[in-house]
């Protein structure tokens, strides 16, 4: 659900079969393994300074979108092991074109019942101005790598 003006909150919940902490594990400490698992839509993530896994750490994804080669440079603003958490703040790339602050939270939990994980995606985001779409595509970007991802990681080796 999208608010008003030019703050915005959108959530998905993504349901997988791996576990929280293999799908967090990936996120957190493998991100440059991710492209393996959807090349489709990640082409390649660079650690810059830091290192995996930790707040403060700057990432760079090259991954496409909306049918667009596209690039985003990432700090690592939070990790929280215990929740299986990681927020990602994007500082630079084409999302900066049309958002002033871009922030994704990723959080697996346990499903209630049987076996696997719900991953849940919150994006909050500031628009530079009123005529920028919410970034709806974006959910659906998320969701498709979760998909891919944890097709990769509940294969049979």
């Amino acid at each position: 659900m999208a608010s008003s003006g030019t703050t915005g909150k959108l959530e998905v919940d993504v349901e997988i079969k791996a576990s929280p902490e293999q799908f967090h594990d990936m996120f957190t400490n493998k991100p440059h393994h991710v492209h393996h698992t959807c090349k489709d839509k990640i082409q390649g993530c660079d650690l810059l300074e830091g290192e995996w896994g930790k707040v403060g750490t700057i990432i760079h994804w090259n991954y496409v979108h909306d049918g667009k080669a596209k690039k985003a440079k990432e700090v690592i603003e939070a990790v929280d092991p215990d929740k299986n958490m990681i927020t990602f703040r994007v500082i630079e790339g084409d999302l900066m074109e049309e958002y002033k602050t871009f922030l994704l939270t990723i959080q697996v939990s346990p499903k209630s019942e049987g076996t696997g994980s719900v991953v849940h995606w919150t994006l909050e985001y500031e628009k530079l101005h009123d005529g920028i779409d919410h970034p709806e595509t974006m959910l659906q970007f998320v969701k498709d790598v979760s998909e891919d991802i944890d097709a990769h990681l509940t294969k049979p080796n």
